[in-house]
């Protein structure tokens, strides 16, 4: 089959959620012209506003919005305040309690002071720190204004329907309209027009519950304790008058099988606490379960998938939107060379190599979870030992870096142990910090060592790599180091690099190098006076 119609497009992206638009914003960085579909005409969910809508963002994830300078646009666009009323939107306010919770595994917490940061030799104090509690329609309406800013074009009020694929594009039809792109993204969600049109094969574990988030109004609110509470039936958390979360093992029944009515909430409330409790009225409502399932590839062809559409868990812990925004990372500069022509030749294959491992990892540790949770005696007596764990220090550590992210490491090859890790903020010796040098979406090379002879290695790669010359106020035993354009380390030197070891890890990540000679320049030690660290305020995207 040959497509013979116009690509106006170079990629579709189906959805624009945060993963859908994270990955709009990467893609037009790069220079690609990007069409957002989003099936919902409004943006603004009631869901999506307290208490439903806070979601905690992991340390890639804040990394990566520090990387791209959105952080503070973020924080600006979120309404929290805590009890004394002083704004909580930065995510910072709770940061000098002394006691302060710092996430949990099946509602079991782990605090900030009982963590051993020494185990993490590669971080530096950085403006992104390792958790932030964001709101989920701050979030999107910040990443829907820069994507509108950079020339995404979003279209509301229109799903996919089915969509065509060729050697060369894809045909997307959407009501008795169609789009044509050379590429289709589908970050449609859990229930993906895309991934089931596109005959992808979603594999996992069937639920054992139906999760409930509800707002009510109750009658009796003294009946229940606040917190979170294991019964014989199930497990509710009571969080603030009227908001309860609440799991009723059942084989996840009642999940979109019916309208969600008070006369069930209650009476599910009722089996669950324990309690004859009464509800008044139910203001909002939503359902969910533990069904963990994930597409075996991300790609077939020119489709792709990312965030739920390739893969689903339950919501405990809140790591999939984390891991819907590492998809849109991972995905958008390695589609973007290969539409430019420079990729090397499987390098968007590695997007599905790195990333299938880290969401089989994030279903693993929701089922765990559900493990721990089940009304059962074994689950209780396991309860009682991690609980133990979690409250020593190397526990607390162990947790607090799988919940925030902080031990993700992609297998790339090489010996160097911060390979295939997020890069270290490192503040060069004029001020300013590696994470500010990666706006405009590029890949870095820091050289620590400024008489190293790496410049005119890196100049070969000119538009592709920036190069940086400086010492830095911690250079952590580096000599030089090589960052992708998603922010990991492809490469690292302890001491003065072999430069052909240098030149075959470029070639690897960012294609092969211009054919024509180019004699030394830039100022600084900077081949790309953009990029010289001293020159004045970062690159802007």
């Amino acid at each position: 089959m040959h497509n013979h119609h116009p690509i106006p497009h170079d990629v579709l992206i189906a959805g624009a959620g945060p993963v859908g638009l994270m990955l709009a914003c990467e893609l037009r960085l790069a220079g690609c012209s990007v069409l957002v579909l989003e099936q919902a005409a409004d943006p603004h969910s009631p869901l999506k506003r307290l208490p439903f809508g806070m979601r905690g963002l992991s340390a890639p994830s804040i990394e990566a919005f520090y990387r791209r300078g959105m952080l503070d646009d973020i924080a600006a666009r979120q309404h929290t305040r805590d009890s004394s009323g002083s704004s909580a939107s930065n995510g910072t306010h709770w940061m000098q309690q002394p006691r302060r919770p710092d996430g949990h595994f099946a509602g079991i917490q782990f605090y900030h002071d009982d963590i051993d940061t020494s185990k993490w030799p590669f971080r530096l104090p950085s403006p992104a720190g390792t958790s932030m509690a964001v709101e989920m329609a701050a979030l999107e309406s910040a990443l829907a204004a820069r994507a509108t800013a950079l020339g995404v074009e979003i279209r509301r009020g229109l799903s996919v329907d089915a969509f065509d694929q060729s050697d060369d594009g894809v045909t997307v039809r959407t009501g008795d309209v169609t789009f044509h792109g050379r590429w289709l993204v589908g970050c449609d969600g859990g229930r993906s027009m895309v991934r089931k049109a596109g005959g992808f094969e979603f594999v996992g574990t069937d639920p054992e519950f139906t999760g409930y988030s509800v707002e009510v109004e109750i009658a009796d609110p003294d009946k229940l304790r606040a917190g979170r509470h294991y019964t014989p039936t199930g497990m509710y958390t009571y969080a603030r008058p009227g908001t309860i979360a609440m799991v009723e093992f059942d084989g996840g029944a009642f999940h979109r099988t019916r309208p969600i009515t008070r006369e069930h909430v209650q009476a599910v409330l009722r089996r669950v606490s324990g309690t004859d409790i009464t509800l008044t009225a139910l203001r909002l409502a939503t359902t969910w379960t533990d069904r963990a399932c994930q597409a075996t590839d991300y790609r077939k062809g020119r489709v792709l998938l990312a965030g739920d559409a390739a893969h689903i868990h339950s919501p405990l812990g809140g790591q999939g939107l984390n891991l819907g925004l590492g998809d849109a990372m991972n995905l958008g500069w390695k589609l973007a060379a290969t539409i430019r022509g420079d990729a090397p030749a499987d390098l968007l294959d590695s997007y599905s190599r790195e990333r299938h491992p880290v969401g089989a990892q994030v279903l693993d540790w929701s089922r765990a979870q559900v493990a721990l949770m089940r009304p059962s005696r074994s689950s209780r007596a396991l309860e009682t030992i991690i609980r133990d764990l979690i409250a020593t220090s190397d526990g607390t550590t162990y947790f607090a870096e799988r919940v925030w992210g902080v031990s993700l490491r992609y297998d790339l090859g090489g010996n160097h142990p911060l390979a295939g890790r997020s890069a270290p903020d490192f503040e060069l010796a004029c001020g300013t910090k590696l994470g500010e040098l990666l706006r405009n979406g590029r890949g870095l090379l820091l050289d620590l060592d400024p008489h190293s002879p790496l410049q005119a290695l890196a100049d070969r790669w000119r538009g592709r790599i920036g190069y940086v010359a400086s010492d830095a106020r911690d250079r952590l035993g580096l000599n030089a180091v090589l960052v992708r354009p998603d922010g990991f380390v492809a490469w690292a030197a302890d001491t003065a690099p072999h430069l052909d070891e240098a030149a075959q890890v470029m070639s690897r990540w960012f294609g092969e190098p211009d054919a024509r000679p180019c004699p030394l320049r830039g100022h600084a030690g900077s081949t790309h006076a953009s990029l010289a660290p001293c020159a004045g305020s970062p690159p802007q995207p």
